[in-house]
């Protein structure tokens, strides 16, 4: 005896699970479909690493964000890198930042985010690297002529690029601790060495 079926449901089952309403053609689905799947995972992949490519040429070439939203950096009257007060007007070296006095007029440079753990917590641009990576400086203590690192690496290559002594300095290699690769002219001509090679005494002009 026929099996008869309710209207409509002999055209599914003659059909087959291609012509089922709602349901993918999946009896028809083979490598094709796999490969279609696999192109877009891998365009999808294209798109991240291409994504994080553009960030991090972003990141090399403005620079990380500073680590205390707000600081600015600023050139003061001697040449030397600064730190912007609050006023947007004065500016005061960056070895007057959280140096337990109030420069600023309203405070900001003994402010608590950036003084409470210093140097992590100060601008990127107020601090500089000594020759020992446990040892730093404030930028502005760079080539000004003192071995403020105390391993003359703040006034010396590698660690360091300098312009050549300036008019009120001695080249010469100082016997002093204080000084490195100049002295102050002032030290010259004063019957106490300052230079290994005597220089500061038979050859300097003075001040």
């Amino acid at each position: 005896m026929n099996k008869v079926f309710p209207q409509g449901e002999n055209d599914y089952a003659a059909a087959g699970p291609k012509a089922h309403p709602g349901g993918e053609d999946t009896a028809g689905c083979g490598p094709l479909c796999c490969s279609r799947r696999g192109a877009c995972l891998s365009a999808s992949l294209l798109f991240l690493l291409a994504t994080l490519a553009a960030l991090i040429a972003l990141v090399t070439i403005l620079g990380l964000p500073s680590r205390t939203p707000g600081a600015q950096a600023c050139i003061t009257l001697t040449n030397r890198t600064g730190f912007l007060c609050h006023d947007q007007r004065s500016c005061i070296p960056a070895s007057g930042v959280c140096d337990g006095v109030r420069t600023c007029t309203h405070g900001k440079d003994e402010d608590e985010s950036l003084c409470r753990d210093v140097p992590q917590s100060l601008p990127r641009f107020l601090v500089a690297h000594c020759g020992d990576p446990a040892s730093w400086i404030y930028s502005d203590q760079k080539c000004d002529g003192t071995n403020n690192c105390g391993d003359c690496s703040d006034e010396l290559s590698p660690v360091t690029v300098c312009p050549p002594c300036g008019p009120g300095w001695w080249h010469c290699p100082s016997t002093f601790f204080k000084y490195c690769d100049c002295i102050p002219r002032r030290l010259c001509r004063d019957h106490i060495q300052h230079c290994s090679d005597w220089s500061d005494e038979y050859a300097c002009p003075g001040p």
